[in-house]
């Protein structure tokens, strides 16, 4: 974590002999905490605006950085506000309900794309196009802890940084019919309630959860996007913000044709479905068999018999792809592509190559061996998680001739 000329023994110095410290907040890092210095020393801090004059407590102590938590707001920067949501500050769902809604955007944009350039070490990054949607009761999914209180359960998230239960009584981030059932679970659920469920929503107010149980309606729920049919449950993975799905659809996928297209992370088909609208052949491969399911049953649902389902590690598919691939997408999870896989898309060659990240830090990683072979073309940034430090990003990559330039 370079971000100064101060080495790791100056700082840990500098942390050592501090316990509080007033410090002035200068930005928003990835991930959604602020950056402060002392003596040049970098601090991270949750729960901190931009602009904000703060009194802090050193909490971690590392060679080269430190960690603090706010004890007192002395001046509050610009942006910030008082938090709508009542369990915010316990609650370690959030990271920026303190912030306006449509500067969250911005900042984490600006941040994620700091983190691009210095991890990545990508200059001339093109203009990046940013997307934002409805910042209240948008998610779709969520994952919920439960515990017993007397007679009866108790039903919330974490807290921030702990495992300590926080209960709730709203929710204002999910879809209303998903937050209606999450905070009336505690009433419905019994002394067998699961320490921990999956829920999800679909079309018609109809919520699934894993592991079933006999508060919630059982099976599978619907979601539709644009044209496409999704089915799917709490299970798997499914993209959270209700709004725009059918814009990272869109930026993802894009307008380019061609024979063979290769959905790696496919999940339940969010983008392998509009891919066989452009492609002759579409492969999805999942290595969740669950998932995998979903995602065949979409496909035929919907009437698309050019779409190949690989219940198969992106790694062992790519061991021995296909020839002629016209276009690889890739939507890994937070850890990003294994090195050997980012081996292996060099060496496949594809001539189109999109990225869709959550995490810019193994973004840059991962972007840093792939423009290798390839440019970056294209560059749009989601908000699909208001109120989080979250930021999905899409890349477009185009493979790149010996000499360096764009094919």
């Amino acid at each position: 974590m370079v971000l100064g000329a101060r080495s790791p023994a100056d700082t840990a110095r500098t942390l050592a002999r501090l316990d509080e410290v007033e410090v002035v907040i200068e930005k928003l890092v990835a991930g959604g905490d602020g950056l402060a210095r002392v003596d040049g020393a970098p601090l991270f801090i949750p729960l901190a605006a931009p602009g904000d004059r703060v009194r802090v407590r050193i909490v971690e102590r590392h060679p080269d950085f430190g960690r603090a938590r706010i004890l007192e707001v002395l001046v509050p920067g610009p942006g910030r506000r008082e938090p709508p949501c009542p369990h915010f500050m316990s609650c370690g769902g959030c990271d920026l309900q303190h912030l306006d809604d449509e500067l969250q955007t911005v900042l984490k944009a600006r941040a994620a794309l700091e983190t691009l350039r210095r991890l990545g070490r990508l200059d001339g990054l093109p203009e990046a196009l940013l997307v934002r949607g409805r910042a209240w009761g948008y998610r779709l999914r969520a994952q919920v802890r439960t515990e017993p209180a007397g007679s009866g359960i108790l039903v919330g998230y974490f807290a921030r940084a702990s495992h300590t239960l926080v209960p709730i009584r709203v929710c204002p981030i999910l879809v209303p019919e998903l937050e209606g059932a999450v905070t009336t679970l505690g009433r419905r659920l019994g002394p067998e309630a699961p320490r921990r469920l999956d829920v999800a929503a679909g079309d018609e107010e109809r919520i699934t959860a894993a592991p079933p149980i006999e508060a919630l309606p059982r099976g599978p729920v619907t979601r539709r996007v644009g044209p496409w049919t999704y089915e799917y449950d709490a299970r798997v993975f499914f993209q959270a913000h209700a709004g725009l799905l059918g814009d990272l659809q869109r930026e993802v996928c894009g307008r380019d044709q061609g024979e063979l297209a290769v959905d790696l992370y496919a999940g339940v088909g969010l983008f392998a479905l509009p891919l066989a609208r452009r492609y002759r052949r579409v492969i999805a491969v999942e290595s969740d068999r669950v998932a995998a399911r979903f995602a065949g049953r979409n496909a035929r649902a919907n009437g698309l018999a050019n779409v190949e389902v690989a219940p198969r590690s992106a790694e062992s598919f790519f061991a021995a792809p296909p020839p002629g691939i016209d276009r690889v997408v890739v939507d890994p999870p937070r850890t990003g592509l294994p090195r050997p896989l980012r081996r292996a898309l060099l060496d496949a060659g594809a001539p189109r190559l999109t990225y869709a990240s959550c995490h810019p830090a193994t973004l840059a990683r991962d972007l840093r061996d792939l423009t290798a072979g390839y440019a970056v073309t294209g560059l749009t940034l989601l908000d699909l998680f208001p109120q989080t430090g979250h930021l999905e990003i899409v890349v477009q990559l185009t493979r790149t001739d010996s000499a360096g330039a764009a094919g």
